[in-house]
């Protein structure tokens, strides 16, 4: 009886072993922001420009916090001077024979209208889907989420105004893009963990908490 000669195990070696897969190419943050100069006061490249838009964002939060000041009211007299000063300067430069003040054309493009009103559309369409399934179909678990997320809002509402809560964006806005320039590679490798825990987490509370809820009540009526 002949004996089957085995294909011999293929055991890799060490070097194969540790090795790592190639790291992802790194996205150009300066040119994905558009590359002009709102992208170099995004990324702390002009600090001066940096430095001065987030003074005047804070001397406008304080104006607004503690100072009693409208935001309707401060944007009204803001447009207000802005348009006295541009009158005057243009009516000084036709008697002094001076050029006119460089003010580009005012108007909104129909392509930018049609894609924030598509937009704007499409996130209607969502919600008023998702209210359309809660009263027709009585889906109970979609009523506890929507209830948990209006809760988590409503509570968020409560600890900041408005004016604090774009405040805390607009920081955002000036810490976030550089933070990620900066350390690009550890952050793409810790988001993947991070949203991985967050679903873990999200499948952990749905096991034990949102499958114990009916999906429709009027399933249970008609049975």
């Amino acid at each position: 009886m002949q004996r089957r000669r085995g294909v011999p195990p293929i055991t890799p070696s060490i070097a194969e072993v540790n090795e790592k897969p190639p790291p992802k190419p790194l996205i150009n943050v300066h040119q994905a922001l558009g590359g002009g100069e709102v992208a170099d006061v995004l990324l702390w490249r002009k600090r001066y420009g940096s430095a001065t838009v987030l003074i005047l964002g804070t001397c406008l939060w304080l104006s607004f916090t503690w100072g009693g000041c409208s935001p309707v009211s401060f944007i009204a007299n803001l447009m207000f001077l802005l348009v006295v000063m541009l009158f005057f300067w243009a009516k000084s430069a036709s008697l002094f024979n001076r050029p006119l003040p460089p003010v580009p054309d005012l108007e909104v493009p129909e392509n930018t209208v049609d894609q924030a009103a598509t937009v704007f559309r499409e996130w209607i369409n969502r919600a008023l889907a998702v209210v359309h399934q809660i009263i027709t179909c009585g889906n109970l678990r979609l009523l506890t989420q929507v209830a948990a997320l209006l809760w988590a809002i409503s509570l968020v509402g409560s600890l900041f105004n408005f004016i604090t809560f774009a405040y805390f964006g607009f920081l955002l806005v000036l810490s976030l893009p550089v933070f990620y320039d900066k350390n690009q590679a550890d952050v793409d490798e810790c988001l993947p963990l991070l949203w991985a825990l967050v679903l873990e987490g999200y499948k952990n509370l749905e096991k034990s908490f949102l499958n114990k809820i009916p999906i429709s009540v009027h399933k249970k009526r008609t049975a």
